[in-house]
């Protein structure tokens, strides 16, 4: 059984070895030290591995471990942690895990299976491109800021259609604000003669430099994100299922594209990976239903229930109750992934006006925005996680549904606080025609 990974050694520790010396050793964390672990892994009999996450340092340990034909158990750092008290070194914490793994005492954190781990790989790659790209956005609109050139408060992106014609025209040297303006796309809700009156602006050289590499880096990550978009959909094709699926129905309301959106139908090589259509859902779009399959892969059997799924998730309260008292119900601190997309999701109900828009604005005058956020995260993981173990379609409800189950769910409580304190109650529209029937 294993230990405690680091930059450059690694150390060992097993139950007994074949010629009774030293049960902990230490291998060099280079390839041929790695051969040598497995090696002498095997000639200790060890069949079960724990192995402590420690980032970078243990992927590799922990892949070459799995090629090997061993069990491996990944486990989070909180639970390997030494007893309060005793001295801390490589040592001991490579004997303490041993004892911890031989008593079964260390959970498992989740490893998707090899496509979604490739995957997985591939989106979070995309988003930090994505992210990066974003931050030469941003200098280029400083850029325009300084020059008091106001395209910010005539368009919504700049990185739209007609946002990046008058940009490459400005580092090509046009200066004239009517013959920018005229570059304005028919779509755009400023007139040209708003844009030429926030396009009239000093240039100095050092600032249209810096617009012109921005833009030239913003390009660059551009045509990287392209590059991984088709290794993306190539690995989806992999991931296809055998078994024919019913054609994918037209969606009916399509925002607009982005710069940044993939260059192949996601929606549609997601469908054939999972065999369920995740964007039918209110508020997930095709980036977030990537995300999701990238993080969670298709297997959704590794959590027995939707209580399980949520709380790995860490959606759901998470209980400190002592001595009869509730200390705390707090959801549990992390940087997960995929709730991180669910709520991005659930933000984006905020308007609509499904059964999940009208839940999540609901809770938001109750709670707050951001336990609003929370809890409508919640309900979209539960109907996700029902998508993808039944694999059934999804069935949207509306806003009026909702309406009607909070005012039974009201009822229902009004009739049951009156029969407690000894009243009985009636509706006004029967009290109404009785009236009118003795008049």
């Amino acid at each position: 059984m294993i230990v405690s990974p680091h930059g450059s050694a690694i150390r060992v520790c097993v139950d007994v070895t074949p010629d009774g010396g030293d049960t902990v050793r230490e291998f060099s964390a280079h390839t041929p030290g790695l051969g040598q672990l497995v090696a002498w892994l095997k000639l200790c009999g060890v069949t079960s591995v724990a192995l402590e996450a420690s980032g970078a340092y243990g992927h590799v340990l922990f892949l070459t471990l799995l090629e090997s034909g061993l069990d491996v158990l990944m486990t989070a750092p909180h639970f390997t942690r030494q007893i309060k008290g005793r001295p801390k070194t490589d040592r001991r914490d490579c004997q303490w895990i041993q004892r911890l793994h031989k008593h079964g005492m260390l959970p498992s954190v989740f490893q998707p299976d090899d496509a979604t781990h490739t995957l997985r790989d591939y989106v979070r790659q995309r988003a930090n491109l994505v992210r990066l790209s974003a931050q030469h956005v941003q200098r280029m609109q400083k850029a325009l800021e300084l020059m008091n050139l106001k395209l910010t408060r005539v368009l919504g992106d700049v990185t739209g259609v007609t946002g990046l014609k008058i940009i490459r025209a400005i580092v090509g040297g046009e200066r004239d604000p009517l013959a920018l303006a005229g570059l304005r796309d028919r779509r755009c809700k400023h007139t040209a003669a708003e844009i030429a009156t926030a396009l009239t602006g000093r240039y100095r050289p050092e600032h249209v430099t810096e617009l012109r590499l921005c833009l030239k880096m913003w390009d660059a990550y551009q045509d990287a994100v392209a590059d991984l978009d088709r290794s993306i959909a190539e690995h989806l094709r992999t991931m296809r299922r055998t078994s024919a699926l019913p054609p994918l129905p037209k969606q009916t309301r399509v925002r607009g594209k982005k710069p940044h959106d993939p260059q192949f139908d996601v929606r549609e090589a997601l469908y054939q990976a999972t065999g369920v259509d995740l964007t039918a859902i209110e508020g997930i779009d095709a980036i977030h239903a990537l995300t999701l399959v990238s993080e969670l892969g298709t297997d959704f059997g590794k959590w027995p229930t939707v209580k399980h799924f949520t709380s790995w998730l860490g959606l759901c309260p998470n209980w400190k109750k002592t001595g009869g008292k509730v200390q705390s119900s707090r959801t549990r601190l992390g940087k997960n992934r995929a709730a991180g997309a669910l709520r991005l999701a659930a933000w984006g109900l905020m308007r609509s006006t499904s059964y999940l828009g009208a839940y999540l604005r609901r809770q938001r005058s109750r709670l707050g925005a951001p336990k609003a956020i929370t809890a409508t995260a919640h309900k979209l993981a539960r109907v996700v996680y029902a998508l993808m173990r039944q694999g059934v379609g999804y069935v949207k409800q509306t806003e009026q549904v909702y309406a009607e189950q909070t005012r039974q769910k009201l009822e229902k409580q009004f009739h049951r606080r009156a029969k407690e304190l000894g009243f009985e109650v009636k509706k006004i529209e029967s009290v109404t025609a009785t009236s009118s029937a003795v008049t």
